[in-house]
């Protein structure tokens, strides 16, 4: 009979029917401590006549599978990626002789993403560092766990602004907010791109009242980075209704003094007419 596991971090886990329940609480078969999964969010049905298959559960976040989101029930094959939250599994189809777990050993502490893994191993099995990035457990080139993790947190943040559920889209944005912090402190840096896509939705929280720290959090972070707000961010902040912040005429006007200061050193240069456009809105 095919014997299948799922891989997490430094564990593996044997999927023993009729089925598997994977979520954050107690009661499920594999728990996972991650507040983005649910307390009971998919479910592995493993019967001897047919290969195992991965359900939702209703979840707030969804399943996925290789990076992409499933709808009903889906097979699953040796080597497939299972995404909970932010979390990762490894599904495979183990050998007919049974091999038990290995034991960790003595640990360390990766310098790069602060994660645990044993000592013997060559590079960080989290996020790869000093070398690449790569699982040394499975052998499996994986995307690094940091960036699919601000990826989803955006994408949950999006859909909680989107259905009017403020206090969780700001729960989650200050988790976001720490997660690029932790980035920049360790020298990582943010792609141009992500910054725009998350400095978007801090300012829409500050435009459904969140208040004047999400604007300047943006800016902060732009300036950390030596980049200048793109022209749709520039356009949001126009739309802010600043009487309702005035510290906030401040703050634009001191990041438009700084980028004039350091426009030739920003990456790429500002167009001179969003830098003057900041400027007027500060006034």
């Amino acid at each position: 009979m095919a014997r299948y596991r799922l891989r997490f971090l430094l564990q593996e886990f044997d999927l023993r029917g009729p089925e598997v329940i994977i979520g954050r609480s107690p009661e499920c078969h594999i728990t996972i401590e991650d507040p983005l999964v649910s307390r009971k969010h998919a479910k592995i049905l493993v019967d001897p006549d047919v290969p195992p298959r991965i359900t939702d559960l209703g979840s707030r976040n969804g399943v996925r599978i290789n990076g992409e989101k499933i709808e009903g029930i889906q097979e699953l094959t040796h080597g497939d990626r299972v995404r909970l939250g932010t979390q990762e599994l490894v599904f495979y189809q183990a050998t007919r002789q049974r091999r038990e777990a290995r034991t960790t050993g003595f640990m360390t502490v990766c310098h790069q993403c602060s994660t645990p893994y044993p000592e013997q191993a060559k590079q960080c099995p989290h996020c790869g560092a000093p070398a690449r990035d790569e699982d040394t457990m499975s052998g499996l080139i994986i995307e690094p766990r940091r960036t699919w993790t601000f990826q989803l947190l955006g994408e949950v943040i999006e859909r909680a602004l989107a259905t009017g559920r403020t206090s969780e889209a700001v729960r989650l944005m200050r988790r976001a907010a720490r997660e690029v912090d932790e980035r920049l402190t360790s020298g990582e840096g943010i792609d141009p791109e992500q910054l725009t896509h998350i400095s978007g939705f801090a300012l829409q929280l500050a435009d459904q009242g969140g208040g004047v720290e999400w604007v300047t959090w943006a800016l902060n972070v732009h300036r950390q980075q030596m980049l200048f707000p793109n022209q749709r961010l520039v356009d949001q902040i126009e739309k802010l209704d600043l009487a309702t912040m005035p510290d906030l005429k401040f703050a634009l006007g001191e990041f438009a003094q700084w980028a004039v200061a350091e426009r030739v050193t920003l990456r790429p240069p500002p167009d001179p007419q969003r830098v003057d456009r900041l400027q007027q809105i500060a006034r």
